[in-house]
This record gives C-alpha cells, structure tokens and sequence, in this order.
C-alpha cells in the first residue's frame, strides 16, 4: 500500500483540487494523510466531504514548517512506500499506476517525477512553470530528459520507503530546501534513488511574479545553507543564476554607459563607441529572451505565453542569484550561522 503525505498551510482550495485528482487514481491502493500545519484557514471540512471517497486522515498540529509536519504524518502513515506531495499540485489519474509499473520494473528505495503546468492554469502559472522546469533556465535538473546534474526528488513529487525514511531520520529543521537536504542524504546513505519520468504531476506553484521572486530568492539562500552542510553538493550548474545575475547587471551597466557616450558625447569617435557598446550590451540579452520566447511559445502554442515566459525566466535566474549571492556574503564571508543570517525572511 501507498500513503500520500500532504502538508498543507492555508490552502483549502488546493486541497479540494488534490483530492479530488486523487479520487480519479486508476490504482486504489493508497491512503492519504493531510496535514494541517497550523493553518487559520482549515482544510478539515474539505477533508470531510472525501471521506466516503478516500482512506484520508486530516490532523491538525501547530505550525513547524513542511518538514516537519511531513515527519508527524509519515510517523503514522501505513504504507510501505510513502509519497510527499505539495498542496499545490494536481495528479493525472494514472499517476500511482506508473509508480507501481516503475517499482515493478526496478525497485527504488526513494524516486520522484517531473512536473508540468494543467491547461486550466493562468497564462503567468504557465510561464512560470516553464522557467522551473526548461532546460535553458535549470539545466533540467528537476527532471527534464537533458540535464546538467543528476535528479535530486523534490517535495512536490517525492516518493521513499517507509522504513528508509525512518531509517534517515525524516526531513530535517530546515525551513526551506529541506527536500534538496534529505534528497542528499539519500544519496550519501548509498540507496537507490531515480527518476520516474512518466510519474509526473501538473504544479501550480506561484500564482504572480513577485510571489515567485520570493520563492526563488529563498532558493538561492538555502543553495548556500546546503553547500555550507554539503560542501560537495555545489556544482556548476548551481552557480549559473548566480553568473546570470552578474552578467545582467554587468550588461546593464555597459549599456548605461553606451547611452551617456551616445547622447552626451562632444565627439563623433565617441558617439560611436557608445552606440557600439549599446548595441554589444544589448544583443546578448535579446538572443536570450528570442530563444525563451521561441521555445516557450512553441510548446504553449501562445505569443502570450512567450513574452511571459521571458519575464519569468529573468525573475527565476535573478531571484535565485540575488539570493544566492547575498546567503554566500552574510554566511561565507561574514560567518553568520543559518538562523541568524536569514530570520526575518528565511524562517517565517
């Protein structure tokens, strides 16, 4: 049997949506444990109308953060495989029937799967969701078929032996990469861990860009939280929004410079150096964005879609690598410790 372990702060209506997906699931074999992280906004009523539907337990716990309320609902889950999901995403009916053909085929100690953006999502919810996942903005480390580093699960779509989630010790205190944490921890136990491309799930994420800024700065701060307890987790790929960031704003300052030169120079030699350095400065950035815009369009079949897919993809890269940037200053130059570098906005 399966248990599903759902976290959830605040999020009634995504609940709805989740179990009603699940209600949809060709393979019946699973329960399914909500749990409610110290929400105002309680999803028990939502809980209540699936239980002729569903073997669902709701609980209520006060508020830890995700991991650890994914550690109160795996202590009393069933199943021998348990599956972390977000509150925020949505399964294909045939989700646990590719799980279990994985299984079948090879077992795993822990695996997990892709995501993708439903049709009914918004415009921005599927910009949004390409910059999370296409390759020319992540490398396709979250599950794409060309990546630059290999598949780490993440909690939105997460699945581990019960006795080997027991065995790790559960998700740590971390209040933010924590799925990344215990996926390397995964790995450090020698275990056998993969990607199930075909066990995929539609993920919401954020709903507008500054909502997503925040998500992606936060990312970047735990990148260097993880890095200072894994120094060996640090690749190259994890450093690009970070060279990203650096070069934008490099680009940026050269193109400030360009125009000055263009407008305000007394020579013609000048004037044309300035122009020049416009035209360099800029032409980078353009082929950037044609190519995110080309891709993006294409899969979505929408204009719309490809503009705001260019907004999303330098919101993405340059969240992240402000935040990185800024974790790898207060932690690694200055030494601050993990809780008292970020309290005001790491922790909440």
């Amino acid at each position: 049997m399966y248990s599903f372990v759902i976290p959830v702060f605040n999020r009634p209506d995504e609940v709805d949506e989740l179990l009603n997906s699940l209600t949809q699931q060709k393979q019946k074999d699973f329960e399914v444990i909500i749990v409610e992280d110290g929400s105002t906004l309680s999803s028990q009523m939502v809980c209540e109308r699936y239980k002729n539907q569903l073997a669902i337990h709701y609980y209520y716990k006060e508020n830890s953060g995700p991991g650890q309320s994914r550690n109160y609902g795996v202590e009393r889950a069933k199943g021998d495989y348990v599956i972390i999901l977000d509150s925020d995403v949505v399964l294909p009916d045939d989700y646990l029937v590719a799980v279990d053909q994985e299984l079948k085929r090879q077992p795993a100690d822990a695996f997990g799967g892709p995501d993708a953006a439903h049709p009914s999502f918004t415009p921005i919810q599927k910009a949004i969701s390409y910059s999370m996942t296409a390759f020319f903005t992540t490398g396709g480390i979250r599950g794409g078929k060309k990546k630059m580093d290999k598949f780490y699960p993440r909690s939105f779509n997460m699945g581990i032996k019960k006795e080997v989630y027991q065995q790790l010790k559960g998700f740590s205190k971390m209040r933010f990469g924590e799925d990344i944490d215990f996926s390397i921890r995964i790995f450090k136990a020698g275990l056998a861990c993969r990607l199930f491309p075909e066990a995929w799930v539609w993920h919401k994420r954020r709903t507008d860009f500054r909502k997503f800024f925040r998500q992606v700065y936060n990312s970047g701060i735990a990148r260097i939280n993880l890095y200072k307890k894994y120094p060996e987790s640090l690749k190259p790929v994890h450093l690009l929004p970070m060279i990203f960031t650096v070069g934008v704003l490099f680009l940026l300052v050269c193109m400030t410079v360009g125009i000055l030169l263009h407008l305000f120079a007394t020579s013609t030699l000048l004037q044309n150096i300035g122009c020049g350095l416009l035209i360099l400065s800029l032409l980078p950035l353009l082929l950037y964005a044609f190519a995110i815009f080309c891709e993006s369009a294409w899969l979505f079949k929408s204009v719309k879609i490809g503009f705001l897919s260019i907004i999303a993809a330098f919101t993405q890269l340059m969240g992240y690598g402000f935040g990185f940037i800024e974790a790898w200053w207060k932690r690694c130059v200055k030494g601050k410790d993990e809780f008292t570098a970020f309290e005001k906005n790491f922790y909440k």
